[in-house]
């Protein structure tokens, strides 16, 4: 059997320029990044302002399992399916992180014959935004510090400093770690502290920025410490958004690539769903639903996490209301949350299947909260019996669920038709009734507490000592208006890893609150979420190469 990697390489990809014609994208419209990628340039995003929106149909998925879930290549093998249906689709995706793809996640490119290419390109430094967001991240660190060394006319206390410097790869020592050794002239002695560039707030800017006015004004209001008289110090208050802005002038575009079937994908920013927003940047997905007549985008991990913030902080500063969404799960995914173990999923057990689907089960009940459609699909594998398939079909339809076998991994687009038939009935019903889980005037804690008990099925959430006192900071300040952005483990929909299923009744603790003021909302650390990961005893990168002929080797 081939793998995603020697697929894609096999793969024969049309020119960039060709797939953008298939849009009306003129060659003056697009930068160009080589032969297979390019820019969409801001005169031609700006010509699409007055065009009418396509549908936005959001992909998402059960809490995810070693099992795998296939997210990402349900969104690409979507795509390829409108296609072969003869739709005019966009899927509109984010940037993978060197992070996991070295780690032990792999990359986001999707899988088989739904896959987005140039897969190694895409996987790696691809056109460089991440580079920017981590320069301009850290060129902010940087004038902090100097200003504090060139007489701290800001008057900054050193005690609480909150900017973080970040870089795009899991790296656990630099979590916790002591600046200013050394000399006078290099600056004072404090402790700081790394985050992994998805999870920073200017990548949650860039991704929520509408255009290079709205960056600029966001970049001014992010808080980088506290005074002696504890008021916020911005990145505007240290004359930094000018230069932030030209790091970010190029990244601010989004990137246009292709399917192994041509379907045209934007693919832009990347933030972490477990630690950060999860989703692509506003702007593409606004691209995208003007250039087609449907947009298919995803949101990260589980839909307790990426969908929840989808719809909650997403559309709700971008002002999107999706019209259907599609829930993947996988038989051998169920059965492992039913106590299965990994080496042995592939043998039929409807027991653990019947006891696993709860999962599933709370994510339809979550889904269904805010009033939109859901399809059900199965992302297939060969092992799955067609008792197993039976079963997950009843379930879903017993629900008020439409529900579909997926088979892009193996089939491409051809493999998705059934899927994209269920999708389209689905919206020709018309049966959006889209709203967001809370109000803006609901406390911050109300809002933690909304989710926790609503999506997670927490049974009370308790806040430490220090997460309590930066809440009433927060709303002193006047941030109590601000959606939550909750982080928290993907694996489980509580915040124990362990507790797979669908946990009921559990306390959820709330370790840590700050405010990511230029994105727009308030984060919320529960239980060990860490927002620098680190690796595995094995990580990905071992397996990792390039041979004699630069062909790279072992990247998935």
């Amino acid at each position: 059997m081939k793998t995603d990697l020697q697929i894609a390489q096999e793969a024969v990809m049309e020119p960039i320029g060709k797939v953008a014609e298939k849009l009306g994208i003129r060659e003056d419209d697009l930068e160009l990044y080589g032969k297979y990628k390019a820019k969409l340039s801001d005169g031609y995003l700006k010509s699409l302002r007055d065009k009418p929106d396509g549908k936005l149909i959001l992909v998402t998925a059960i809490n995810p399992t070693p099992a795998g879930e296939g997210k990402t290549t349900t969104s690409v093998g979507l795509g390829q399916a409108f296609g072969k249906l003869g739709k005019k689709a966009v899927v509109a995706l984010r940037e993978p992180s060197l992070g996991p793809c070295f780690g032990i996640k792999g990359g986001a490119a999707g899988g088989g014959y739904a896959q987005v290419v140039p897969m190694e390109e895409l996987n790696l430094h691809f056109t460089g935004d991440f580079h920017a967001i981590t320069s301009a991240n850290n060129l902010l660190a940087a004038l902090l510090d100097n200003h504090i060394q060139q007489g701290n006319e800001l008057q900054i206390d050193s005690r609480q400093i909150i900017w973080k410097r970040c870089m795009d790869m899991n790296d656990r020592v630099l979590r916790n770690i002591v600046v200013g050794l050394g000399s006078k002239a290099d600056g004072f002695v404090r402790e700081d502290h790394f985050v992994i560039t998805v999870a920073s707030e200017i990548m949650a800017i860039l991704c929520l920025a509408e255009d290079m006015k709205d960056l600029k004004e966001r970049l001014s209001r992010i808080i980088v410490a506290y005074n002696y008289a504890g008021q916020p110090v911005t990145a505007g208050d240290l004359q930094a958004v000018g230069s932030m802005a030209a790091l970010l002038k190029d990244a601010m575009k989004p990137n246009l690539i292709q399917t192994l079937e041509h379907t045209p994908v934007l693919v832009h920013g990347g933030p972490f769903a477990n630690i950060a927003h999860g989703c692509n940047s506003v702007r593409a997905t606004k691209a995208a639903m003007k250039m087609a007549d449907y947009c298919i985008t995803e949101a990260g991990f589980g839909a307790d996490l990426g969908a929840e913030k989808f719809f909650d902080i997403k559309c709700r500063i971008g002002d999107l209301k999706p019209d259907a969404v599609v829930l993947v799960a996988t038989i051998r995914a169920l059965k492992y949350n039913g106590g299965r173990k990994k080496d042995d999923l592939g043998a039929e057990d409807l027991e653990a299947l019947a006891k696993g689907i709860e999962n599933l089960e709370k994510h339809i009940e979550n889904l269904q909260k805010y009033g939109v459609p859901v399809v059900v699909t199965l992302n297939s594998f060969v092992t799955d019996t067609e008792a197993e398939i039976g079963f997950v079909r009843a379930f879903c339809e017993e629900r008020r669920c439409e529900f579909a076998l997926s088979e892009v991994w193996a089939k491409g687009g051809e493999g998705g038709i059934r899927l994209a038939e269920k999708v389209l009935k689905t919206l020709e019903a018309g049966q959006n009734a889209f709203r967001l889980l809370y109000e803006d005037d609901l406390s911050l804690e109300d809002k933690i507490r909304t989710v926790a008990k609503e999506i997670y099925g927490a049974g009370s959430v308790s806040f430490s000592a220090a997460a309590a006192r930066q809440l009433q900071k927060l709303t002193e300040l006047g941030f109590g208006q601000l959606p939550v952005c909750m982080a928290k483990n993907q694996y489980s929909l509580s915040d124990n890893p362990k507790l797979l299923g669908r946990p009921r009744d559990f306390e959820m603790t709330v370790r840590e609150v700050y405010v990511s003021a230029g994105a727009g909302f308030v984060v919320a650390l529960t239980g060990d979420v860490m927002t620098m990961p680190g690796l595995s005893k094995r990580p990905s990168a071992f397996g990792i190469d390039v041979n004699e002929d630069g062909v790279i080797t072992g990247l998935f």
